[in-house]
């Protein structure tokens, strides 16, 4: 294998570690950039290095970006008095998405799980209870995946706030917008059936 030979194979091995990628997409978007150098490659690399010096956690709330506090808290409109926590910056950057929620976030960086042995002190969960008390905080919004852990995570929370005057709280579960009940798993059609209320 020439030396060109091996540096194309390592670009594509370490593509292929990218969550949704496989050795095979790895190696048709390896070619895709090799074939488009100048127009994508180039300005791909240039972005990736830039990243990879400037990208820093923000030291407040968790996210990801260029800062040591992000734009959210830094946005003083923002200041709501909620905190809306999350397991993760992908999570919070889909609550961006839906522009539904105007406060601030919290991301715990996981879930509570004993198989693995992540515990509170793991997680961000002191940092989240400090600045409930610090920052004013009337109300948490627990934003956790419905999954054993999320809701194990989720509960270990609101019983550390019991007590605190903190309204906790989380995000409905059940029958998505658009989806139909033939193709729902159980879980969800009992949760909804829970959750239901009066027109």
């Amino acid at each position: 294998m020439s030396e060109a030979t091996r540096d194309i194979e390592a670009l594509i091995e370490l593509m292929a570690r990218l969550p949704g990628l496989g050795p095979r997409s790895a190696r048709r978007a390896v070619l895709h950039l090799i074939k488009k150098r100048g127009a994508v490659m180039a300005p791909l690399a240039k972005a990736m290095a830039e990243v990879a010096t400037s990208a820093r956690e923000c030291a407040a709330c968790g996210n990801i970006g260029t800062a040591d506090i992000c734009d959210i808290c830094r946005d003083e409109r923002r200041a709501t008095g909620e905190i809306c926590v999350v397991e993760d910056v992908a999570d919070l950057w889909a609550m961006e998405r839906g522009q539904a929620f105007k406060g601030r976030y919290h991301v715990l960086g996981g879930t509570l799980s004993a198989l693995d042995a992540v515990g509170p002190e793991e997680l961000r969960i002191p940092k989240l209870l400090a600045r409930v008390r610090d920052e004013e905080i009337r109300e948490v919004i627990l934003a956790l995946n419905a999954t054993v852990d999320g809701q194990t995570t989720a509960h270990y929370i609101a019983e550390a706030l019991d007590g605190s005057g903190v309204a906790v709280t989380s995000l409905a579960q059940g029958v998505p917008i658009g989806g139909e009940l033939d193709y729902l798993d159980d879980g969800t059609i009992q949760a909804a059936l829970r959750a239901r209320k009066r027109l």
